[in-house]
């Protein structure tokens, strides 16, 4: 009897529950188990048949996958913690039965599942106890991958918000209806355990799917939205039906539409509103929202947003609907998830009007998903360029991607909506038959009831798309004829063609890809299935005027085998089942479009080495900047993670393309601004410091190393603090990367700020090969305040911290810096080598007449007169005095005479604070914190600006604008 569905599914989910409970799954165990449960099912039924082969593979790469934990910012203002102590109360009956049907149905590897409960549980205690009294509204954001599972996160955390008692989720799906529909069939077959379209239906025998086939009675939510293209929230339909809010949960999937938005805002507000004696307007008393909005950087972005203006005239449609949403309830929950959340760092944290109340900016928290181990995204599909100042390590594509240059005539780039291609370029014919080889292939290796999809997307215009999917189908007719038939005498034959095109584009992958690639098969295997592969394809368009949808569900018994030709419709959200080849011609220049746009992101088991991605080399090569942008977005949100700080002050950047790309559409950015970043002109100082011994002692370890290879400091008269001259980059670069530091304490790592030095000392011309190194010492401090550092007596520096953490503490204004000290280095004439090594640089264009009369006298009464010239200027360089004359030099100032080989390093030995008064309750942990201790060592490093440093150019939100400013000594 050949093997059944149900006879393998048995089989792998027996096998499952053994193999979890072993501690150490060797490829011996696996297969052992494999065989085992295989002839398990004998014992059932003996007609029964498994693939044990099959089997193993499958059992093999489930316990392979492995994911990291996700990590948060968090801003508890206004929090009470809940979750804790409610868990063991709360019947985790919806959660259960999914975690269930993920497991067994779905075959989700367990550590997957498992991260996924830890991850809805970060989620879900972020939110507020919905039992809790009001008012409370919580706003956060869940940051995931592209294709990497989104959908199943936000299902499990309906799941458990529903079983905590939240009584109104709202799914908020997308701006077209297809989206829509299939966001609310995934729902049913999560949360509602009913075919939504069948529902009211009084046959119920195909009512139940997903969860609700599982053993078990089924559990009471209801839905007033279905899984139909027109399926959409109707006013008139929710009041016939009759639900209330507040008693049974209810689930909704409505699509992004304002006038959709404002019936909903009008229902529930009449079924469930109170008058509100203070607006005299209503308000929802005691229905706990969980508002879910996916793909939030689309459409519910307010894109009318000005600064400094906060009326209703400057919010769009959308996003002012969704604010009023929320703003009618008493207890409100709203969670963005998106892939692509360069807009939404972008939104302004302070907006707010009173009809709309405050903008969708997520100043609760923000979570970083990390997709698990056998997520196929943009690193690994297009590789990186590495970049030793940001410590990311280059890495190369996978061998999938394939140049294409012969479109030209067929889709020109900028075509117009009358163009009428001729023919097929030869690039899409071969894309065409590596698809039919891609599902006979994966017939041959068991597969055949898998869905299959290949992407055409080579145009925005409908009337352009239905002319390629009817030559696109005359094409693919020719071929399964010529495969079913034979081509006679006609040479060269077809099937000769389709084993060269084998052996040349499929066999050198699947070997490259070695334990990432399926089970390997022969020519002789794939020829079989080459004519029943090709039979069940089909041609659909996906567009708004296209009557049949990719209904992969009414094909899920046999597998549905389409290629999908399409536009905007294709450019997000919507999941392509089984997508193995995309030709994609479509350009964009912004980043979030064209990440969303790359559906051949996701998981591909048993066949990623089938998969082909047909696109241009500068299509690639944006990919490629986009996989390092976002690569580096995440790694600076993980160091603010670190640092504990909260959305709100979490300054984001991201990385923008020399050659013109944009992180977002422009008017999703009119808060944030263009800047180039290095170190150059840069004081970078420690604002955060540890509170762990062994980290107190391993910074002072380090800087005994430092002192201790630079022999006798240079001497200079009535100076407690001693000072170094001439040190060389790679002694300061060294020192700073083994400094330990709370990641946000100098808006860098040691290892960032030491790889810029010695890539500065590098290159020609050379600079920061001359540092200044200064132990500062505190002349008046008395006896018990001295400490032996690197055999000098020092007199130990006080600076008071403002806040602490569990580990660290931050000090007041984030400044470890003496203004004083920045000018240590400013020693002896200012002569004509010093004038020769600054005048190339820009700030001084205006003032090298001046600047050539001051050779010859003292460099620190030079800094200080150009600082008072600077702030007579109109408007000012650098910010004017309240009262009196200036006193002392300006940090901006000395970094721009500084001369470019000539880098400050200031060492600040602190004493150890006494008191701390805490912002929020500290764990009890041991730390390093002794007033009679060890000092704890804080740095600062002044940079000089420089005429020829390339710095790098990051778009960047209002708080990292506002920081680098401030560490630049631009107000200073």
């Amino acid at each position: 009897m050949p093997e059944t569905h149900d006879h393998y599914v048995n089989a792998r989910n027996l096998a499952v529950d053994i193999l979890r409970k072993e501690r150490v799954k060797t490829p011996e165990l696996i297969q052992e188990t494999a065989t085992k449960a295989a002839h398990a099912q004998t014992l059932f039924d003996p007609r029964a048949s498994v693939d044990v082969e099959k089997l193993t593979a499958e059992l093999r790469h489930l316990f392979s996958v492995s994911a990291e934990s996700a990590t948060a910012l968090d801003d508890p203002t206004g929090h009470t913690p809940w979750l804790p102590s409610r868990r063991a109360n709360i019947a985790w009956r919806f959660w259960n039965r999914y975690m269930t049907y993920l497991e067994r149905d779905f075959g989700m590897p367990p550590a997957v599942v498992g991260n996924l409960d830890e991850l809805t549980n970060m989620t879900l205690e972020r939110l507020e106890d919905p039992q809790r009294g009001p008012p409370w509204d919580r706003r956060g954001m869940v940051v995931g991958s592209v294709q990497s599972g989104k959908t199943a996160n936000y299902t499990g955390l309906i799941c458990k918000a529903v079983d905590a008692r939240y009584k109104l989720v709202i799914v908020l799906a997308g701006i077209h209806s297809n989206l829509r529909a299939q966001t609310q069939l995934r729902l049913d077959e999560g949360v509602l355990g009913f075919d939504t379209q069948k529902s009211r239906k009084l046959n119920t025998d195909s009512r139940w799917v997903g969860v609700g086939k599982l053993p078990g009675d089924q559990l009471v939510v209801h839905s007033l939205t279905s899984s139909a293209e027109n399926g959409d929230f109707n006013k008139t339909v929710a009041e016939q039906i009759g639900v209330m809010l507040g008693g049974d949960p209810v689930v909704l999937v409505i699509k992004k539409n304002s006038h959709l938005l404002e019936n909903l805002i009008k229902w529930v507000l009449h079924v469930a509103g109170s008058d509100e004696a203070t607006t005299g307007g209503r308000v929802v008393r005691n229905v706990p929202l969980l508002l879910i909005d996916d793909e939030a950087d689309n459409a519910s972005v307010n894109t009318k947003a000005k600064p400094g203006v906060h009326d209703s005239e400057s919010v769009t449609a959308i996003n002012g609907k969704i604010r009023k949403l929320l703003d009618a309830f008493e207890k409100s929950a709203y969670v963005g998830y998106t892939a692509t959340p360069f807009a939404n760092i972008f939104i302004n944290p302070d907006a707010e009007t009173p009809e709309h109340g405050e903008d969708l900016f997520p100043r609760s928290f923000i979570i970083n998903v990390k997709p698990p181990n056998n997520y196929v995204g943009p690193v690994r599909v297009f590789g990186l360029d590495g970049d030793p100042d940001a410590g990311i390590v280059a890495s190369d594509g996978l061998p999938i991607v394939r140049a294409i240059d012969d479109f030209g005539a067929a889709f020109p780039p900028k075509h117009k909506i009358d163009h009428v291609p001729d023919e097929l370029p030869d690039s899409l014919r071969r894309a065409i038959r590596c698809f039919i080889l891609t599902c006979a292939a994966r017939r041959a290796r068991g597969q055949v009831k898998n869905h299959n999809s290949m992407l055409v997307h080579v145009t925005r215009f409908v009337n352009v798309q239905g002319v390629v999917v009817n030559l696109i189908r005359t094409e693919l007719v020719g071929l399964q004829r010529r495969i079913e038939f034979g081509d006679g005498n006609r040479h060269p034959k077809l099937l000769d063609e389709m084993e060269q095109l084998w052996k040349e584009e499929f066999i050198p992958v699947t070997q490259a890809l070695g334990t990432d690639a399926g089970t390997p098969i022969t020519w002789a295997d794939v020829r079989v299935q080459l004519h029943p592969a090709a039979a069940k394809i089909a041609v659909l368009p996906i567009n708004g005027f296209a009557k049949e949808a990719l209904d992969y569900k009414e094909h899920e018994v046999e597998g549905r085998t389409v290629i999908a030709v399409g536009g905007d419709k294709l450019s997000r959200g919507l999941t392509l089942e089984g997508l193995s080849i995309s030709y994609f011609l479509r350009t964009s220049r912004m980043y979030d479009t064209l990440m969303q746009m790359g559906r051949w992101f996701g998981y591909r088991p048993g066949y990623l080495d089938l998969c082909r991605l047909f696109t241009t080399r500068t299509l690639a090569d944006w990919y490629r900047h986009i996989a390092f942008a976002e690569e580096e977005l995440r790694r600076e949100f993980d160091y603010m993670v670190a640092a504990g700080l909260t959305p709100a002050n979490y300054g984001l950047r991201v990385r923008t393309h020399p050659d013109g790309m944009i992180v977002t559409a422009l008017n999703k950015m009119s808060h944030g601004r263009t800047l180039e970043l290095s170190w150059a002109g840069v004081l970078a100082q420690t604002t955060q410091l540890p509170k762990e011994a062994a980290k107190i002692a391993a910074n002072l370890r380090a800087t005994e190393a430092l002192l201790a290879g630079l022999g006798q400091p240079s001497p200079i008269e009535g100076r407690e603090t001693r000072v170094w001259m001439g040190v060389p980059a790679a002694a300061v670069a060294k020192f700073v990367e083994a400094l330990q530091f709370p990641p946000a304490s100098a808006r860098a790592s040691g290892e960032q700020l030491g790889a810029f030095i010695r890539k500065q000392a590098g290159k020609v011309p050379a600079e920061l090969t001359a540092w200044t190194v200064a132990l500062v010492s505190h002349a008046q401090a008395p006896a018990a305040r001295h400490r032996k550092c690197a055999g000098f007596d020092v007199g130990l520096i006080e600076r008071n911290p403002e806040s602490q953490m569990a580990t660290s503490f931050a000090l007041k204004k984030a400044n470890i810096l003496n203004p004083v000290d920045e000018a240590r280095d400013f020693t002896g004439s200012f002569n004509q080598v010093w004038f020769d090594a600054v005048t190339g640089k820009r700030e001084l264009v205006d003032d090298v007449t001046w600047l050539k009369e001051q050779i010859g006298r003292d460099a620190a009464e030079v800094a200080l007169e150009l600082t008072r010239r600077w702030q007579q200027t109109e408007p000012p360089k650098i910010r004017k005095p309240a009262e009196g004359e200036t006193k002392r030099a300006n940090g901006r100032v000395l970094r721009v005479l500084r001369r470019p080989e000539n880098g400050l390093l200031l060492i600040y030995p602190l004493l150890p604070p006494a008191k701390v008064v805490p912002e929020k309750p500290i764990p009890e942990e041991p730390t390093g914190l002794k007033p009679d201790g060890p000092p704890i060592v804080g740095v600062a490093l002044s940079f000089p600006t420089s005429a020829t440093t390339l710095g790098v150019e990051y778009r960047v939100n209002r708080v990292w604008s506002a920081e680098m400013e401030e560490d630049a000594g631009y107000e200073d």
